[in-house]
């Protein structure tokens, strides 16, 4: 598995690379998983005030990451897939790659 957790978690939480991976793996130490375990990247997020949610089943093989761009054009959103993690702020994703075709299954929303 690449590094998209530690990149989505970088952008999400304005930290650099380094600091994001540390937090993760302290945070996979304590509860005894990898850091790009869903349960640890989504506790430490829980820990930030992010709070998850499910992407309705209305349309489970044609909602992208794209669309979930043009709906939620206004706040910071992790959003995860089946096996990739991406950062979505202000209507626009940011990726290594065009990940704006790929399904997404949740997300975690940062609330103030």
């Amino acid at each position: 598995m690449g590094d998209c957790v530690v990149r989505a978690i970088a952008a999400a939480c304005n930290l650099d690379w380094d600091t994001a991976y540390l937090h993760l793996v302290v945070q996979g130490w304590m509860i005894h998983d990898m850091p790009s375990a869903n349960d640890v990247w989504g506790m430490y997020l829980a820990g930030r005030g992010y709070k998850r949610a499910i992407i309705p089943n209305t349309c489970p093989d044609c909602y992208t990451v794209a669309d979930f761009c043009r709906d939620h054009d206004s706040g910071v959103f992790v959003v995860a897939t089946g096996t990739h993690v991406v950062t979505v702020i202000d209507g626009y994703y940011y990726d290594a790659w065009d990940s704006g075709s790929v399904i997404p299954t949740y997300y975690w929303e940062r609330r103030s």
